[in-house]
């Protein structure tokens, strides 16, 4: 296994991958939605970055970074986004290589942290991010819909 990344050449095998993450998570996945999102990384890789994990010629899994700015640091900070294993390799390494390549990445571009969030219920990644002693904090996160926003000025 190899874990390398996103490249022009390896872009449209990733996709079906990106779908099934987006799946998992249940949202209904767009193809088209998808490919120009997406690609926009390969355009510019200062907004973020993928990898992805291929055994032999199937990729098997992959990851995206982002790059949010921190006011509490004053700095970029470095999010694993997405983390994605296809089912039947799970629990072969290939999360935790993945994870390790992020860091790796990360390090390599001048970031102290690696960071990323996960659903409360999503047991078989808690597990893995608690293999590899990984600090999960307090923080809550909120989500307000700007579509359907009813909130009146104070």
């Amino acid at each position: 296994m190899r874990i390398e990344l996103v490249t022009e050449e390896t872009f449209e095998a990733v996709l079906p991958l990106i779908a099934a993450y987006q799946r998992f998570y249940e949202s209904a996945p767009d193809e088209s939605r998808n490919r120009e999102f997406f690609g926009q990384l390969l355009e510019s890789p200062d907004r973020g970055v993928q990898l992805v994990a291929v055994d032999g010629d199937q990729p098997c899994g992959f990851a995206t970074l982002y790059f949010p700015l921190s006011s509490v640091s004053a700095s970029a900070k470095c999010l694993m986004n997405d983390l994605y294993v296809v089912p039947e390799t799970r629990g072969r390494g290939v999360g935790t290589a993945l994870i390790v390549r992020c860091l790796k990445w990360a390090g390599e571009h001048g970031y102290a942290e690696l960071y990323w969030q996960t659903q409360k219920d999503n047991e078989t990644a808690q597990r893995l991010y608690q293999k590899m002693n990984a600090f999960r904090s307090e923080w809550y996160t909120y989500t307000l819909p700007v579509m359907r926003l009813s909130v009146t000025d104070p």
